[in-house]
């Protein structure tokens, strides 16, 4: 049997964790001098409120060794193999750790380590995919080749409601983020080859923005591979959410619509009410 892991930046919901038996290890949320596992002992909004009152961006780290091997220890003892899925190598050492794991446990033979070079769901739609492919019957090698095939085809992307966070942590400057609020700009972030990039602008209030970047990706989803699309967001207006996914779902192209919350780590870099849709590309 293949076993399917992923860090806990995948940002799968409880759900599809739970449908395809994906075992999920944590990274690391440091707020000040208390270290918090994603997804276990802090909340998007629990981050929020300490970065306002702080004024200051949370710090993250990468998976630790201890993690990663008590994770996979049971499943080989078991006898099982193990395909493992971890946030781009652009963005975290994440991917080093799991090697580094995967060698301390003498496990090379039976463990892949995969870089989704994504981020989120983007990563999220190819652990997905690896843990169809499992219970199919598909061994490791043949997974990991489906999956590294897939991985140039997926398309993650994502608007974002206030540049404060990405100004804190470094990503933007004082001067852009002060024209960000005053002008009501919010940039559209892609991920390409495993690392952000800027590229349109839209100005006005977030619910039309939101739509509007929907919208501008029709003929993208339009030719998409057809299993799954995500809508992950970082905490915005119920309204907002809906309004995508009633879009979305009116294209008639996609078997699955999954509206996910994104995790503390991803929260702690792009702040309250960013949105993205994410899926893969057709061939």
């Amino acid at each position: 049997m293949v076993r399917i892991f992923a860090d806990s930046t995948c940002d799968l919901s409880p759900e599809l964790i739970e449908r395809y038996h994906i075992g999920i290890i944590p990274l690391h949320v440091i707020l000040g001098d208390e270290d918090y596992l994603d997804g276990q002992n802090i909340t998007p909004d629990g981050i929020y409120a300490w970065a306002d009152e702080h004024k200051t961006t949370p710090k993250t780290a990468a998976v630790s060794m201890d993690d990663v091997m008590q994770a996979l220890s049971p499943a080989l003892d078991a006898g099982d193999e193990a395909v493992c899925f971890a946030i781009s190598s652009s963005m975290s050492t994440t991917v080093n750790v799991f090697n580094l794991a995967v060698d301390e446990l003498g496990a090379q033979d039976r463990v892949s380590v995969v870089d989704s070079q994504n981020l989120s769901t983007g990563g999220g739609l190819l652990v997905v995919e690896a843990a169809q492919m499992a219970e199919a019957g598909m061994n490791r090698s043949q997974i990991v080749g489906q999956v590294t095939a897939l991985r140039p085809r997926v398309r993650a992307s994502f608007v974002v409601d206030t540049l404060t966070y990405l100004h804190r942590g470094g990503r933007c400057s004082g001067l852009a983020a002060l024209a960000g609020g005053a002008l009501r700009l919010h940039p559209r972030i892609s991920v390409r080859e495993g690392k952000m990039q800027a590229e349109k602008k839209y100005r006005g209030r977030m619910n039309h923005v939101i739509l509007a970047y929907a919208q501008d990706m029709e003929s993208d989803l339009l030719a998409a591979k057809p299993e799954h699309v995500f809508i992950t967001h970082s905490g915005c207006a119920q309204e907002d959410i809906d309004a995508v996914c009633a879009y979305i779902r009116g294209l008639g192209r996609f078997e699955q619509v999954h509206v996910t919350r994104a995790g503390g780590v991803i929260s702690s870099h792009c702040g309250p009410g960013t949105l993205g849709v994410l899926f893969i590309a057709g061939e």
